[in-house]
């Protein structure tokens, strides 16, 4: 199976999503644009939702995955949390109809405006990333007469076994606070008087295939909230983070319900809420670049298929070397060749796709698949691209959820002086 299947599948000979052809969205809407389907982001949350039914539980979807208000609200209607780490996703969960109850609030620099904004919003917790955070957020709502309800996010020292860009909970990485710290951040934060203990939190990396250091963490700060409540500290909720890999090439994505049920069965008959904070798990798979070749030529042994879509649209392969399966939208029956897909951008990492075997002809379009996560989020203005539209397909209906933006629009707020 490819992945996005079966949301994503051919009819005729051309690639569609749910009941709508590909081609159809690029001639409304233009090139490149993301595409993603309402089905499949349903579909995977509920893989998380009904593997923890009879569980207190909360998905926190990690907002930086794909912050597109549709979407956030799409979760939000499914009764999903978020997971955020700047005040801009504070925003934009609100301004999609998320409830600020259901926020968790991570990332190690949070600012004074971005904590005093959380708390008048009257967020679930902080995730609370170093020991002079702590008192930063407890001298902010003291200011503000009221109460900060925090939990700590461990740094467990263990190997996800992902891309090292990507791994956080080694400990030589700049995420939580180390095991051996951690009884004594709890300690500081029980004295403080704007402070309310509430949660334990982790997070050791992102796309994570082997289920088994994500079990190893939950092993570890479960070990930790049993020690805490030894002391007094009883914690109402207990958070695995995210992290889950999904299919880009040959991998063997991990079984979510299965992977979550082992969760709530480590936690056990302890009174405490289980949070994750899944975020490519949830879109990854939802969304396609769809992109159009805009030459082909060949330079001594290779040959380069020149798309309109670049680094600055979706950047992983330029940042991590990161494989997305590229397909051509309407089948041809002619053998194909091999191709560099390659796009506009002045940098020689502007290449989406290596040693493609394609068989395609100048105006062909493609399908850069599993671009719903850290596509459209990540991407840029670089050499004064605009950047692309994003649809969401709901079975044969079509919504433009964000517009192309407009080259005037790259400069409106520059001004020039005398």
């Amino acid at each position: 199976m490819k992945p996005g299947e079966p949301f994503f599948h051919r009819r005729a000979g051309e690639l569609c999503v749910e009941d709508v052809a590909l081609c159809t969205i690029a001639q409304a809407h233009g090139t490149p644009c993301y595409v993603y389907s309402r089905a499949a982001l349903e579909a995977a949350y509920r893989s998380f939702d009904s593997a923890l039914r009879g569980r207190a539980h909360l998905l926190c979807y990690a907002v930086k995955a794909n912050s597109n208000l549709a979407i956030l609200n799409l979760f939000a209607r499914l009764g999903a949390g978020f997971d955020i780490v700047s005040g801009g996703e504070l925003a934009r969960v609100l301004a999609a109809g998320g409830r600020a109850d259901r926020i968790v609030f991570s990332g190690v620099g949070k600012s004074e405006n971005e904590i005093r904004s959380a708390l008048q919003a009257g967020i679930k917790c902080f995730n609370v990333e170093s020991e002079s955070e702590l008192e930063r957020i407890d001298q902010i709502a003291g200011s503000m007469g009221r109460k900060a309800l925090i939990s700590i996010r461990v740094n467990p020292d263990i190997d996800a076994r992902t891309h090292a860009h990507i791994s956080t909970g080694k400990k030589e990485s700049k995420f939580g606070i180390p095991c051996d710290h951690v009884g004594a951040a709890y300690r500081r934060a029980a004295e403080l008087p704007h402070i309310e203990i509430v949660g334990i939190d982790c997070h050791i990396g992102s796309q994570v295939i082997d289920p088994a250091p994500l079990l190893d963490s939950m092993d570890r700060i479960l070990g930790l909230a049993d020690e805490l409540a030894e002391q007094g500290v009883k914690l109402k909720h207990v958070s695995n983070g995210g992290g889950i890999g999904i299919q880009y090439r040959d991998e063997v994505a991990m079984d979510i319900g299965a992977y979550v049920r082992a969760l709530s069965a480590k936690v056990g008959a302890r009174d405490m809420e289980l949070l994750l904070e899944p975020g490519r798990s949830l879109v990854g798979n939802a969304g396609v670049l769809v992109t159009r070749v805009e030459y082909l030529k060949e330079a001594g042994a290779k040959r380069f298929a020149v798309i309109d879509a670049a680094m600055n649209d979706l950047a992983r392969p330029a940042i991590y070397g990161a494989w997305h399966e590229i397909v051509a939208v309407k089948s041809r029956s002619q053998p194909g060749l091999r191709y560099d897909i390659v796009g506009p951008v002045c940098e020689s990492t502007d290449k989406l796709g290596e040693d493609r075997d394609l068989a395609i002809e100048q105006g062909d379009l493609l399908a850069i698949l599993s671009a719903g996560a850290y596509g459209m989020a990540m991407a840029s203005n670089y050499n004064t691209r605009p950047r692309s539209a994003e649809v969401l397909v709901d079975g044969d209906a079509i919504h433009l959820i964000r517009s192309r933006e407009s080259i005037a629009e790259l400069f409106a707020h520059e001004r020039i002086i005398a």
